[in-house]
Formats: C-alpha cells, structure tokens, sequence
C-alpha cells in the first residue's frame, strides 16, 4: 500500500493502493478531482496535488513533465500519466471499461493520447495563471 503520509490516508487508517496526482492550482483540474474523488476513493485511489514537494522525486520526473498531466501511481509501482492514467482508472471502474476496450482498437490509444495533451495543452488555466485559493492542501 502506499502512503505519502498521514494527510493523505482516509480517516481509517488504510493507505490508498494508488495515487492520482492532479493539478490543485488549476480550476479545472480541481473541479475535475473533486467530482471523481467520490468513485476513485472506494476502489482504493486517493487523489493529491502535484504540487506536492514530495510528488516529483517520487516519480522521478521534472517540474515541467511534472504539470503536463495527471499522474498515476499504483502501489506496485505502476506510473501512469495523462490518457494512460485516464484508461488505468477506467479498468478500475465496471462502468467506464468500454474505454478500455476502445483503446485495444488500433491507433485508438494514439488518438486518446493526442486528444488528452491537446486538452491538457490548451486548458483555460494553468497553475501559473490560474491560482485555486487554498488548493494547496491536501484534500479535494
């Protein structure tokens, strides 16, 4: 299981089996995690900012490829980042596998992936202009 620390286990004490790591500086993304969080967290998906200092040494990734995207970490170790995250979490969710059979088709997952950073590249904020007031924290 894995386990950033205490601020980010349910009140029960468990740890989460995996980490989606999302922008809390971002309107949009917020809002995004917020409305997810209630599907993720029972299948064991606790949600945290990226802009957690601890998030970029544990995925071994740079500031910059940092904010590009959601990020997916399972407690196995498996990474995951933008529309690879999104099918990840789909697989995990009985209702949203019909992504994950449409990205079996060829060059589907391509195209999602090219849809995803197209999306991501052109959102209406970004954690540099698009400041959340105490997104900061821990909870969504």
């Amino acid at each position: 299981m894995l386990s950033l620390s205490n601020d980010y286990t349910d009140t029960k004490g468990r740890h989460a089996e995996g980490f989606l790591f999302f922008d809390a500086q971002c309107r949009f993304c917020t809002r995004i995690a917020r409305a997810i969080a209630p599907i993720l967290e029972p299948r064991g998906i606790a949600l945290a900012p990226l802009q957690d200092p601890r998030v970029g040494p544990l995925l071994g990734l740079s500031h910059e490829n940092l904010m590009r995207e959601i990020h997916l970490l399972m407690s196995d170790g498996q990474q995951y980042g933008g529309a690879d995250a999104v099918i990840a979490l789909a697989r995990r969710i009985w209702w949203a596998r019909p992504l994950v059979w449409i990205a079996k088709i060829p060059y589907a997952t391509k195209l999602f992936r090219s849809l995803y950073r197209q999306a991501a590249a052109n959102r209406n904020c970004s954690a540099a202009n698009c400041p959340v007031p105490g997104a900061a924290g821990p909870s969504v």
